[in-house]
């Protein structure tokens, strides 16, 4: 969709109040935050923004949640410039269907060089002086020859970039498990290590099917409530120890950093909750000998 100037609000915000816009690059792809003093963009709008390798045109896809804050500028990953002149809007619909051309022609190419790479997207810069294609593949791959003919066939300078499964995700975008837009596609911007251990931590099963996402991958969200959990159950007892509770003795099963309670068995083999306010002035004991083990079992019979 174009949208011309006359149709939508110019009016600047003061110097000091930005107004926080979410933007995308290119339809369907991820969204970032932006700021800039530019009041009552609608979606849809073109406007130039700064990047690492010059001015890029994006699109107002909505607001963003962010206030006009000067705490929060740090959050803003773009500074808006201006609004897009109106060859520039033309222009940002030529440069998508020139990306659609290109990722045609070098599919072609890679099948044509026998080449083990799997195409992701092309992206090409706004001033038309450099084209990237994204790739992925299990190993390096030789694309002197292939880099050859599309320097050839388009006229520009090319880069061939390998990414991993998650950032082939992240470009490629879809739903999660959970029904809602994947985190790496949406709002993540660097991807943390995930590991079983934080699952692991969380009490999730184990099962690789339930606790990875579409990129076959743990899933990222594993690593948003670890250190709380970490942090529960840093002072908590620890499964398999044994505490002594207003003269009674228990055995510790389970740990529920959510509820700060824990699940242990009492002397009579019956496992009950312990609350906070309990476990909390638990004694510790000594490691149960092999003797007494024994007797405990015979007396749960």
């Amino acid at each position: 969709m174009t949208v011309s100037e006359n149709e939508i609000s110019t009016d600047q915000a003061p110097a000091e109040e930005l107004v926080y816009y979410r933007l995308q690059f290119r339809d369907g792809g991820q969204q970032f935050t932006g700021a800039g003093p530019f009041a009552g963009l609608i979606p849809g709008t073109v406007v130039m923004v700064q990047t690492d390798h010059g001015p890029e045109p994006a699109r107002i896809a909505g607001y963003s949640p962010l206030c006009g804050c000067r705490e929060l500028k740090s959050q803003v990953s773009y500074q808006i410039e201006r609004l897009g002149q109106g060859a520039e809007q033309e222009k940002i619909v030529d440069l998508a269907e020139s990306e659609k051309i290109a990722f045609k022609a070098c599919a072609k190419l890679i099948e044509k060089h026998k080449l083990d790479m799997h195409l992701v997207r092309v992206e090409r810069y706004f001033s038309g002086s450099k084209m990237i294609f994204y790739f992925t593949a299990d190993s390096r791959v030789d694309f002197r020859a292939l880099v050859k003919d599309l320097v050839q066939e388009f006229r520009t300078r090319v880069e061939m970039r390998q990414v991993g499964v998650r950032h082939e995700t992240k470009m490629l975008g879809g739903i999660g498990t959970c029904g809602r837009e994947l985190c790496c596609s949406s709002f993540i911007k660097n991807f943390d290590s995930v590991s079983i251990k934080m699952a692991k931590e969380q009490d999730l099963p184990l099962n690789p099917t339930k606790i990875s996402g579409v990129c076959n991958r743990l899933l990222c969200c594993l690593t948003y409530e670890y250190e709380t959990y970490k942090k529960q159950r840093k002072n908590m007892p620890k499964a398999g120890k044994r505490i002594k509770v207003d003269g009674a003795q228990y055995l510790v099963k389970r740990q529920m950093p959510l509820q700060d309670a824990i699940v242990a068995e009492n002397s009579d083999g019956e496992d009950i909750i312990l609350t906070k306010e309990q476990w909390h002035q638990a004694q510790p004991l000594k490691k149960e000998n092999p003797e007494e083990k024994e007797k405990r079992k015979k007396r749960g019979k």
